[in-house]
């Protein structure tokens, strides 16, 4: 009986198995990026940044998992994590840069409407 079977059959299935994963890995994140999109930003630059970095690394996180997934052997899944491990650290420390930055100047601005106040 096995013999019988067809092979196609049985990747149909697993195609069709893959697609539906596919279609709920990407509704989840669909619904972090709105969720991330909808939470409150505080209205300072720092604060919309931390927003727009977390859906950038949620993207890249989305990306990573679908091109993984798709691999075809073991040299291609380390190829494929080690370019999204090396583009993280060098998109961490853009981001770690750009949110001091952002920090430093609320911080000065705060600071600068303290002293204006108690004057």
């Amino acid at each position: 009986m096995a013999k019988d079977a067809d092979p196609f059959e049985m990747n149909a299935a697993a195609k069709q198995v893959m697609a539906q994963a596919y279609g709920a890995m990407d509704g989840y994140f669909d619904n972090l990026k709105k969720t991330i999109a909808s939470a409150p930003s505080g209205g300072t630059e720092f604060g919309e940044k931390i927003k727009s970095y977390a859906e950038k690394n949620t993207t890249a996180v989305q990306d990573f998992v679908r091109r993984l997934a798709q691999a075809r052997d073991l040299e291609e899944m380390f190829r494929i994590q080690t370019e999204f491990v090396q583009g993280q650290v060098t998109s961490f420390g853009e981001q770690v840069k750009s949110l001091g930055e952002a920090f430093t100047k609320s911080a000065t601005g705060e600071i600068k409407k303290s002293m204006k106040i108690g004057s």
